[in-house]
């Protein structure tokens, strides 16, 4: 993942939620799969959001039984924070005006769109809805 992109779950751009601090989004998102609270904190703490990926795709650790369901929700929360936070992230996502937006993750089949362009694209998707949500509240 590209930590340079404002776009990014992986740039690190702090946001605010659950009365915490996350050096970014991907640290939150990860994190959530988790009740433990500890193993929240651990992820926290991660270094960079690529550690905090690994430690969130842990397979000794029991994620929430409700994760699938939830997941976007986690995501589209943190980016829509990371906007409303970050002057550059909105800038960026709002010059993408009614353009289609991309994952082009080759490996990730859900976020992305898939080597094969056939993925569900699902962080694109929450892009787009945060873009329409922000310009509904200009």
């Amino acid at each position: 993942m590209d930590t340079s992109s404002p776009l990014s779950s992986w740039s690190k751009q702090p946001i605010f939620l659950e009365d915490k601090e996350w050096p970014s989004v991907e640290h939150y998102v990860q994190a959530m799969k988790y009740s433990n609270i500890s193993y929240q904190e651990k992820i926290r703490a991660a270094e960079h959001p690529k550690l905090a990926k690994k430690l969130g795709e842990s397979r000794w650790k029991r994620k929430k039984p409700e994760w699938q369901l939830e997941r976007e929700v986690y995501m589209t929360r943190g980016m829509y924070i990371k906007c409303k936070t970050h002057q550059d992230v909105y800038d960026a996502l709002m010059a993408t005006e009614d353009q289609p937006i991309l994952d082009t993750s080759n490996f990730d089949f859900f976020w992305g769109c898939g080597r094969d362009a056939r993925g569900h694209n699902k962080f694109g998707k929450v892009l787009m809805e945060i873009r329409a949500k922000l310009q509904g509240e200009i």
